[in-house]
């Protein structure tokens, strides 16, 4: 906030709104937005405002926070009145929010904070969001090359077919979720994505929690749509290259529209395990990159240079 301000001071500027993708936490709680009428100041965590129309949910905060700073203000008797249309962005059934505690020596004179369940998994898509997850299918290129090399190979072995065509579907299911856990766990592993907070207090460590709940999240997701796109990619190669009477000699099954999607299914599990494999050849720079935004990067570059440097001393 005394940033803010001093840039205020110095551009001469009559108000400022700064916005922020970081999760700023206030006394445990998770912050909203910063109010200082008097130095005409509002700063807002975007994370807050979910992972959802986020465009139009900033839009309408900044506005709101423009209007009731530059409004006429009410005295402290009359109290917190004079803010009251800054609840109307934020206020939703997912994300209650109420005025938070101010310190005495804070720059800001009204604070508005999230917390709870609904709350934290607000901030928490918030977050997710800004991660942008949808970027890690063209971000691992290696692991997807190993992948569609394992699924190709998959597809045409005959001992392939003859397990696909007897696995039911909550075996089917557990081999997805365990591929998929698989990857998550060594994207994460491999590239050091877990933080580990330097400090030892509980709000250090609440932090470190929704920072590796994000990334396991944003990983998740990434992983989730690649596994898709194996599938996918996976049935149309198996349509093209397989020969229903060949594929019936060895199974003893028809090649039909099921056996299709089950073997599908089951190359794709079996190619993610080969992607996990073909992502060590992925830089750790490359992979972060891909899961995370730039600022989120030099962020977390920042936090693990303090960290660094705290154990050195």
């Amino acid at each position: 906030m005394r940033r803010i301000m001093d840039r205020g001071s110095a551009e001469n500027w009559d108000v400022v709104v700064a916005l922020t993708d970081l999760p700023l936490h206030s006394h445990g709680r998770k912050l909203v937005v910063n109010l200082s009428h008097e130095h005409s100041l509002a700063l807002l965590s975007l994370p807050s405002l979910g992972g959802l129309r986020l465009q139009t949910r900033a839009r309408q905060a900044v506005e709101a926070a423009v209007l009731g700073l530059s409004g006429p203000q009410t005295s402290g008797s009359e109290g917190p009145p004079r803010s009251q249309p800054l609840l109307r962005p934020f206020v939703s059934r997912l994300a209650p929010i109420h005025p938070g505690p101010i310190g005495e020596q804070e720059t800001a004179d009204l604070r508005y904070v999230v917390s709870g369940p609904r709350g934290y998994l607000r901030v928490l898509l918030g977050m997710v969001r800004a991660n942008r997850p949808w970027r890690l299918v063209p971000g691992l290129s290696k692991a997807l090359a190993a992948a569609l090399a394992t699924g190709a190979v998959a597809t045409v072995n005959s001992t392939v077919w003859s397990l696909a065509q007897t696995l039911s579907a909550p075996r089917l299911v557990i081999a997805t979720v365990g591929s998929v856990a698989l990857m998550i766990g060594w994207l994460i592993v491999d590239a050091d994505l877990w933080h580990r907070p330097a400090e030892s207090s509980l709000e250090a460590k609440q932090r470190a929690r929704l920072y590796n709940t994000s990334t396991v999240v944003t990983v998740g997701i990434g992983v989730l749509v690649c596994y898709v796109g194996l599938m996918v990619v996976n049935w149309v190669w198996a349509l093209f290259i397989l020969n229903d009477q060949v594929f019936a000699s060895v199974t003893r099954h028809p090649l039909d529209a099921e056996e299709y999607l089950t073997l599908s299914w089951f190359v794709a599990s079996v190619a993610t395990v080969g992607g996990a494999l073909g992502s060590g050849l992925e830089s750790d720079e490359a992979i972060r990159a891909a899961a995370y935004s730039k600022r989120e990067q030099e962020r977390r570059n920042t936090l693990q240079g303090d960290h660094v440097d705290q154990l050195s001393k």
